[in-house]
């Protein structure tokens, strides 16, 4: 049963209307488009409801996040000021996390700080496949008082089961093994990892798993993909080693203009997505699960900021 109120408002912003009103649907939540303007100058402004109900729930996904940090920073207070006393950020990707630690003296440690800016303006936070591996939970990195961690490696494991007999999961590196790992145990498939040693965003050197490849129908899997350049190079030792076809599944996809064409020259046939960032190759919709994840949480609204 749903400890949410059935007045709390679901407040999006006009470029994710799909996703937004598909989670809407989903959690049967009335929705509201926050109106926003750009100035010549770059500013922005925003305009919300004039009066908004106890529990609002914020959706915005953070893939491009500067711009849309300080839309957060400007809805979130003025939200609080129109009436909301819990907030609640619904951000299938999550932004800023990869940055745990200083690699090199003066290196600004972004997942701390922008974790700690998120945690000051909500109350709860639910996200996909959040990208930490020096930090054991969320909250760890956002300190907000619910956190919900959700992942799409299960649907994305269904969706790969309906496309594919018998699938090979690998992973692209050693990061991505708890995603392979998840996605391969729910339909039992085989799995590994490939070791990458990565000299810059466009320099990786990847190394394939000591296993028989010949004949397999492999299936590239991890929680985010940007340029493509790790793939792209892991599906070209997978087709010399002799697989039979290379795809790539991933959550996050935060492709750059050239990643898809890059794929494909590589021999890589399809791409999957999930929708938590809105992209050509989405495939599985996150929108339920996300809708399931809100009877989770158990907003108070005594929360006073």
């Amino acid at each position: 049963m749903s400890l949410w109120s059935s007045d709390a408002m679901l407040l999006y912003f006009e470029d994710e209307l799909n996703s937004a009103t598909r989670l809407a649907q989903a959690a049967q939540r009335t929705a509201s488009m926050v109106e926003r303007h750009r100035f010549p100058d770059g500013e922005i402004k925003l305009r919300l409801p004039a009066a908004l109900p106890a529990q609002v729930l914020i959706f915005r996904t953070l893939n491009n996040p500067n711009d849309k940090l300080i839309e957060l920073l400007l809805l979130a207070q003025t939200a609080r000021a129109l009436g909301a006393k819990h907030l609640t950020l619904v951000a299938p990707y999550l932004a800023y996390m990869r940055q745990d630690m200083a690699f090199r003296p003066g290196e600004a440690i972004s997942q701390r700080i922008v974790g700690k800016f998120l945690a000051s303006l909500f109350d709860a936070l639910i996200t996909v496949d959040p990208h930490l591996h020096r930090v054991a939970t969320l909250q760890q990195a956002v300190p907000v008082a619910h956190a919900v961690v959700l992942s799409g490696a299960a649907l994305l494991s269904d969706w790969i089961a309906a496309q594919r007999q018998q699938p090979l999961l690998i992973g692209p590196d050693e990061e991505s093994a708890q995603w392979v790992a998840r996605a391969a145990e729910r339909h039992a498939f085989d799995h590994a990892v490939c070791r990458k040693v990565r000299h810059g965003d466009r320099d990786v050197e990847v190394a394939l798993p000591d296993m028989a490849l010949a004949g397999r129908q492999v299936v590239l899997l991890d929680d985010v993909a940007s340029t493509g350049y790790s793939v792209s190079r892991a599906a070209q030792l997978l087709l010399a080693a002799g697989a039979t076809s290379v795809d790539v599944a991933v959550t996050h996809a935060l492709f750059s203009d050239q990643a898809l064409q890059m794929m494909q020259d590589a021999g890589i046939g399809e791409v999957w997505s999930t929708d938590c960032v809105a992209h050509s190759s989405n495939a599985v919709s996150m929108a339920s699960a996300l809708a399931k994840a809100l009877t989770q949480l158990e907003p108070t609204c005594s929360i006073h900021r």
